[in-house]
């Protein structure tokens, strides 16, 4: 595949709010490159990038796509993006891949709830970020506040690199502001000479020598404006602000000449990988041994499973022997294919820089970092948790055994989207970001894979644990004929802190007479074995544990998940003929539940964080309906257009259905985000209720 220079090759993400037009925007960058033949368009469904049947029936992105074209001898790689925040999963794994996030806004609504996270993520990638205000050609748009908004929520970077002549039906082109002409255009919305100013101050602010010439009074050639220019996006001194309207073709060209000469190639960004020796530097050159790393796994129903990878550096050979970081032996990279939409060509080989797809490699998952041999891996890609559940169940009995394996395939393709099977109500929970999410995701499972469900909302994951100590003991004895079962086994259950180092915790002062723990960090959970003068048979042990973790899974107060926990079994006695495996496995149990019980035991729920968008004049209700969910409002921030932006903590049970709750509070103007925070105990009357449900349950269940 090095068919162009590793200097050529432009790697563009278009993220930003849903309904701007960056779906539109990529199809005539294609067409008017000449990679496809004509515009494509999302409103009939002939789109290149959304290639989804779900995606043509809503006519939004759902998934992220790829595309490329060739412009003024540079390769573009270009991603479209979803807008909903619904589905930033996409997003977050797309940056992962490029190097420069063009953050579109459309010129009427503006800075979206979208925007700002696409903007916060772009930067936490560490990409270079431009703005693109599309839709220039829309009636009573007001430039001053526009720009006034961007630079206010964005910070002063944000310059614009061109201007419009003229708005709404009168907007005639653009007019440049890194050359600005001798006159000033008729129209323009702004002086030129004046923005030219503030943009050279924000080009030489990344490099001192430019600086230093410049404030001399020496003027800038055009190729150390070029090179200047490249240099502030990369360190953010610039984020460049363009203007278009794709349905007038106004801005069009600008916007691919300044892609070709201004977006960031592979070589601008600082890329490391981690290895045992601590961080690594990596280089774009195709020599150097290969790293590379898969940011999208895409299922599809012809092809098979497509993992999307970005070369970072080094080369990928089709047919070559590879190590995957989260694979057990080595994997054969096999066929490689370079992605236009939903068309594909093999490719021999990709170097730094490329991205391609490497096809039906069962073992290859997300954020799998590839090498030719192990020891140096990519940072992973941080993805929201989910926390909006909904419980499934096929309609048909025929699909008992379908639904498993077509809810794994969304999982793979969607990291934010989770299938849990809970142990103790035995159903099937689906974990996305929101609503409308999980509806996407329903859709899918009955156009993929013909698997209808039935749902139903399900369980908060509530965690149980304990807030004191105690100690206690039990003895499991039956007797019927022929051998019996005899087992008794000592307990001491306290809570554990969290964040603990547990070499440094678990030692012979903190457990008197320790011989082993076993820890857990996903529940923060430890068995300590500390019996003395053989009073448990060593080969019992296993088993004891072994009943107290599958009461840490079925719970002991309301049937949740035990966490933040230790057990330590210090005593215990055995009988030459009755002793076995089963009576040991059941008194670790019944003793663990006993213990817990007298060990303050409470419950602790999850606690979301919520970025809540609303008008100003809506603030009291949001906040006075906050206090009602027993939230907690720790800040705002004024936003543009007279929106208000709640930064909110509250527990996740008052929340499941809050999307509809916002809307009738706003009139479908308020819009938020959900995050996972923490887990944190639930209030005492609170706690009492769900205990006494849970009891209510399982007589219920006893009943039947």
């Amino acid at each position: 595949m090095p068919r162009h220079q590793v200097a050529d090759v432009r790697n563009v993400a278009l993220v930003g709010h849903g309904a701007v037009g960056k779906t539109t925007l990529a199809d005539l960058l294609l067409f008017k490159s000449g990679s496809a033949p004509r515009a494509g368009s999302v409103a009939d469904g002939t789109s290149l990038l959304d290639t989804d049947d779900e995606e043509k029936q809503h006519k939004y992105t759902i998934s992220s796509s790829m595309a490329h074209f060739t412009h003024q001898g540079k390769r573009v790689n270009l991603f479209d993006t979803p807008g909903y925040p619904d589905f930033i999963g996409q997003v977050i794994g797309t940056l992962r891949a490029v190097e420069t996030a063009v953050i579109t806004l459309s010129a009427g609504p503006g800075i979206e709830v979208n925007t700002r996270r696409c903007f916060q993520k772009a930067g936490d990638a560490g990409v270079g970020r431009m703005i693109l205000v599309t839709k220039c050609d829309l009636e009573n748009i007001r430039f001053d506040q526009l720009l006034e908004s961007i630079r206010e929520t964005f910070g002063s970077a944000c310059v614009p690199v061109n201007l419009p002549v003229g708005l709404g039906h009168d907007l005639k082109g653009l007019c440049c502001t890194l050359h600005p002409p001798e006159t000033k255009p008729e129209g323009v919305v702004a002086d030129p000479a004046a923005i030219n100013q503030q943009l050279m101050d924000a080009i030489v602010e990344a490099d001192a020598a430019l600086m230093e010439k410049y404030f001399e009074g020496t003027p800038l050639t055009e190729e150390e404006i070029a090179t200047g220019t490249h240099k502030a996006i990369a360190a953010g001194t610039l984020i460049p602000v363009l203007f278009m309207s794709a349905k007038q073709g106004i801005g069009v060209d600008e916007f691919m000449n300044f892609i070709a000469r201004n977006a960031l190639a592979p070589t601008d960004l600082a890329r490391k990988a981690e290895s045992n020796a601590g961080e690594v530097d990596l280089t774009a050159d195709a020599s150097a041994p290969l790293v590379a790393q898969v940011f999208k796994t895409k299922i599809d129903p012809f092809v098979g499973r497509m993992s999307y990878v970005r070369v970072y550096q080094g080369t990928l050979h089709k047919e070559e022997s590879l190590h995957a970081s989260s694979a057990a032996k080595n994997i054969k990279s096999g066929v490689i294919l370079d992605i236009q939409g939903a068309k594909t060509e093999p490719t021999d080989s990709a170097g730094p820089g490329d991205i391609v797809a490497i096809v039906k490699v069962e073992e290859l998952k997300l954020g799998d970092t590839i090498t030719k041999a192990n020891g140096v891996h990519m940072p992973p890609i941080a993805y929201p948790t989910p926390m909006i559940g909904l419980a499934v169940e096929p309609k048909s009995r025929n699909d008992q055994q379908k639904i498993s394996g077509a809810l794994h395939k969304i999982e793979e393709e969607d990291p934010t989207f989770k299938v849990i099977r809970d142990a103790q109500t035995h159903e099937i929970v689906i974990r996305g970001m929101s609503e409308l999410h999980l509806q996407i995701a329903r859709e899918k499972l009955l156009k993929r894979d013909k698997v209808e469900v039935n749902s139903h909302a399900p369980k908060i994951p509530y965690h149980e644990t304990v807030a004191g100590a105690a100690e206690g003991s039990y003895r499991h004895k039956k007797q019927s004929g022929g051998s019996g079962q005899f087992a008794e086994v000592h307990f001491k259950v306290s809570a554990l802190p969290q964040g603990i180092v547990p070499e440094e915790y678990f030692t012979s002062e903190r457990f008197p007479s320790i011989r082993a723990y076993h820890y857990d960090p996903e529940f923060n959970f430890a068995f300590v074995d500390r019996v003395t003068g053989g009073s448990v048979p060593n080969n019992f042990i296993p088993a004891i544990e072994k009943g107290v973790r599958e009461r840490l899974e079925q719970g002991v107060l309301a049937g949740f998940h035990v966490q933040d926990c230790v057990v330590e079994l210090f005593f215990g006695k055995d009988h030459p003929v009755d002793s076995n495996e089963t009576a040991f496995k059941i008194a670790g149990n019944q003793c663990f539940k006993e213990v817990f019980l007298k060990a303050r035991p409470s419950l602790l729920e999850p606690i979301v964080h919520m970025e809540i968008t609303v008008p100003g004049e809506k603030l009291g209700d949001i906040t006075s309906d906050l206090n009602g969910r027993r939230g907690r409002v720790e800040g705002m921030d004024g936003a543009p257009g007279g929106f208000q932006v709640v930064h909110a903590r509250a527990p996740l049970s008052e929340v499941m259905t809050y999307a509809r709750s916002l809307s009738s509070l706003t009139g479908g103007q308020g819009s938020f985000t959900l995050d996972f925070s923490h887990y944190e105990a639930v209030p005492p009357n609170e706690q009492q209720k769900i205990v006494a449900a849970h009891a209510k349950h399982e007589e219920e269940a006893h009943a039947h």
